[in-house]
């Protein structure tokens, strides 16, 4: 996993081959669907030459020879046939581009997702959230205009045009040469009209991004700005930020109906040069041709003229998508810095190849503050043996928080920190996070019912599992009494539970899962001593067989620990236990 924007410093030239690839590379994610969509018109425009030259006979019949409608009427229903086929080709074309945009969008949503996850949150290329947002949902949208409409249209721009000219040249040289000559102007103008495109569209897309994150920002941080007066100043400059995008979303369609434009005075400029070659040599005007045009050969060339050039027209109408994604694909590589490379359901992730507890060691640590103003901890050592149980004491703000993220890679630190013998720079993120559970101080309570929360901590965990979790953390106690008991809805951040039910309800996602190393920050904050010993006799059973690190303010809890250290003059300190107990709660 890339920890900078190594992909951005490359060569422009050779980043956009590099991402046109990464999104072609996306087709087989659409599987038989995207086939379809490609193969349904190709077939269609089969059935529209039969269509046509039927239609063309069927009338020099009936003009030419006068025969009678009875005996036109087989050819009549055969071109009603070929019509109602193209119809139904059409549709079914239609609906599996339809259905491999949804495929393709599902399964890169999966892997940014995915990405996003496997990374560290204080990773220091993390992108805002709300550019993430916009990156995982709106970016990847726009691939769905460039594989269900665009790609197959690019499909029948190459063959079809060259397929009609190949029937129509040995019937007719010169009409076979206009459309050679004209068809070709069609995509290199569009191609001209098409860079500006790509260039507005970058810019739409980087302007679209920038304005979702700074309205998630400014958002989160309403009550902050409310406070210092500058909540009409920020929603004014939002206000602002959404006014460019709507400039740059008009420029990019205005240059989007200039290349219709072109499309059509070209497509217009070959149906007319063929009805007025078709009509002077009818008239007897010119005389290009060493056999007489019949009306049946007259009839048809008009016929096709304006189908030779409808796969370009397509093609033009959905060359929009093609920038859209292309400067999507672009803004997820700069928010992101790098695409996935191998694209692995968030479902398909592999659990961890070990269990059982991790040893924990300790050399020359030293940590910062994160403007490295300050120094919280100086060339600390410890070790930890696997299963040993450890509090870390000291008051508020003097580092106990800092050091437990450090251990479990959330915080840069300067160092050696190993755990069972492998540097924990060297571990797999996906691993490290199966192994290591942590609880903050200030846990993430979403919107959903009690049993959804306490489900996080395990996705797939089975009723009866949360339900004794629950129990465990000692959340079936209050929970019980609600009238919906775990199915009882709380709002974002836990509104409607009380500091300590809400510590309980994330110390229950600790108990669905099967760490290794368990690091908690303030698990008793706000109970009360009773309630405070029974979750830790609760939480030293579970943890039996399991490394427990702890940072307390409590003598209580820090006393039920193998060891205690505080933290002083920027190092740890052992404290002795005389007031340790055992998991039964009497005197060691």
């Amino acid at each position: 996993m890339p920890t900078d924007r190594e992909p951005m410093s490359t060569p422009a030239p050779l980043r956009e081959k590099a991402q046109t690839r990464w999104m072609m590379g996306q087709r087989r994610q659409g599987g038989m669907a995207l086939g379809l969509a490609v193969a349904a018109p190709l077939l269609g425009g089969a059935l529209l030459l039969w269509q046509a030259w039927t239609l063309a006979d069927i009338l020099g019949r009936a003009v030419e020879m006068g025969e009678p409608m009875a005996a036109l009427m087989p050819a009549i229903l055969l071109v009603a046939t070929l019509l109602v086929g193209r119809t139904l080709l059409g549709m079914i074309g239609e609906r599996a581009g339809a259905a491999a945009g949804e495929a393709i969008k599902l399964h890169v949503r999966q892997a940014l997702f995915g990405q996003l996850l496997s990374r560290s949150p204080r990773a220091g290329d993390q992108p805002a959230s709300g550019a993430a947002a916009s990156v995982v949902i709106d970016q990847t949208e726009a691939l769905d205009g460039f594989f269900a409409r665009y790609f197959p249209a690019m499909i029948q721009a190459t063959i079809l045009p060259l397929a009609f000219g190949a029937v129509i040249l040995p019937l007719d040289w010169l009409a076979g040469l206009l459309f050679l000559v004209t068809a070709p102007l069609i995509p290199l103008f569009m191609a001209l009209a098409g860079w500006g495109a790509q260039i507005a569209t970058e810019r739409q897309a980087t302007a679209l991004s920038r304005l979702s994150g700074r309205f998630a920002d400014r958002l989160r941080g309403m009550l902050t700005l409310k406070l210092f007066g500058r909540a009409d100043a920020e929603t004014a400059g939002i206000v602002a930020a959404s006014d460019e995008l709507r400039r740059r979303t008009l420029k990019v369609l205005r240059i989007a109906f200039l290349s219709s434009a072109v499309l059509e005075f070209f497509a217009a400029l070959g149906v007319a040069g063929i009805a007025l070659y078709v009509g002077l040599t009818f008239i007897e005007f010119l005389h290009l041709r060493s056999t007489p045009l019949t009306l049946q050969a007259g009839l048809f060339l008009l016929l096709m003229a304006p189908e030779i050039y409808n796969p370009l027209r397509l093609l033009a109408a959905h060359y929009h998508d093609r920038a859209a994604a292309k400067a999507a694909i672009a803004e997820i590589e700069k928010q992101l810095g790098a695409l996935p490379e191998a694209i692995v359901p968030l479902a398909d992730a592999k659990a961890p190849s070990h269990t059982g507890a991790l040893a924990v060691r300790i050399d020359g640590l030293t940590l910062r503050t994160p403007d490295r103003s300050r120094t919280i901890l100086s060339d600390v050592a410890l070790t930890l043996e696997p299963g040993q149980h450890l509090a870390i004491v000291g008051p508020s703000g003097i580092g106990k928080t800092t050091l437990l993220e450090a251990i479990g890679r959330l915080r840069a630190h300067e160092g050696e920190i190993g755990l069972d013998g492998l540097a924990l720079q060297d571990w797999p993120e996906a691993e490290l996070r199966g192994r290591v559970a942590v609880l903050g101080q200030k846990p993430r309570i979403f919107h959903g019912s009690i049993a959804q929360n306490i489900g996080l901590g395990r996705p797939g965990a089975s009723r009866a599992e949360i339900a004794r979790a629950a129990e465990l953390a000692h959340v079936a106690a209050f929970a019980d009494a609600l009238p919906d008991g775990l199915d009882t809805l709380l709002g974002e951040d836990g509104v409607g539970l009380s500091g300590g039910q809400v510590q309980r309800v994330a110390l229950a996602r600790i108990f669905l899962r099967d760490a290794g190393l368990i690091l908690l920050d303030e698990p008793t904050a706000h109970l009360d001593g009773a309630l405070e010993g029974d979750v830790m006799d609760t939480l030293i059973s579970y943890a039996a067989g399991r490394t427990l690190i702890i940072a307390t303010h409590s003598m209580a809890a820090a006393g039920r620990m193998d060891r205690a250290y505080r933290i002083a003059a920027q190092s740890l300190v052992e404290m002795p236990l005389p007031h340790r107990r055992d998991r039964k709660g009497s005197a060691a």
